[in-house]
């Protein structure tokens, strides 16, 4: 079926046409008979529907081709996410076991730390180096802040953050309960302590936490 833009491209011709033809005032002896004209008029018919034919072909033929490349496009994107899902699950699995290990570092650093910032010298003992022991620990306390800031760095670059835990409800998916404790003046599952930060790997759960809950 001939589309409008067809039509009007046929029209445009046959008016081009009638612009550059040869128009000259006909004699009598050369003007055609009506047979003629009309047999002209049938062959110019006939040129235009075989040309339309041709482009309906064409418009078909690119049809089929831009459908074929939509079809092998969207093959290849699902394809690509099949393999990069593929790939981040293989990224968990080899680095969770890493990541583990550098949490368990990342504890006993903290557990360090802890014991530092607690420490208070002896003032009965070691009186003469008293002084020289309080400088070591403070300087020994500032090296293990820096080493637990670059762990933390490390873990944030992977994409792995602690849990948060204290004053929140007992959230059973990130959280693990190993004591009870009684706090009338809070509500009931509230987690009272951290005792073992629980950590997150992007949306998973890399680690529970091991809390404390009140319990009334």
């Amino acid at each position: 079926m001939t589309t409008d833009a067809q039509k009007n491209l046929l029209l445009e011709e046959f008016q081009h046409y009638l612009e550059h033809a040869d128009l000259n005032p006909i004699t009598g002896d050369e003007q055609p008979d009506l047979a003629t004209l009309f047999g002209e008029l049938a062959g110019l018919k006939n040129e235009v529907k075989t040309e339309a034919r041709q482009f309906k072909n064409t418009l078909d033929t690119l049809s089929d081709a831009l459908a074929t490349v939509q079809r092998d496009n969207q093959a290849m994107a699902a394809e690509l996410a099949t393999y990069t899902e593929r790939l981040q699950r293989h990224r968990h699995e080899v680095l969770r076991p890493i990541l583990l290990d550098i949490v368990d570092l990342y504890d006993r650093l903290s557990a360090g730390l802890d014991v530092l910032q607690h420490y208070r010298p002896v003032s009965s003992l070691f009186k003469h180096s008293k002084q020289q022991d309080v400088r070591f620990i403070t300087s020994f306390h500032q090296g293990q802040e820096l080493t637990l800031k670059r762990f933390e760095q490390l873990l944030q670059r992977h994409r792995v953050y602690p849990i948060a835990c204290i004053g929140k409800m007992l959230d059973p998916r990130t959280m693990n309960t190993v004591e009870i404790g009684r706090n009338t003046t809070l509500d009931n599952g509230i987690v009272l302590e951290e005792l073992r930060k629980g950590f997150l790997f992007e949306d998973q759960v890399l680690r529970l936490a091991e809390v404390k809950v009140n319990k009334l």
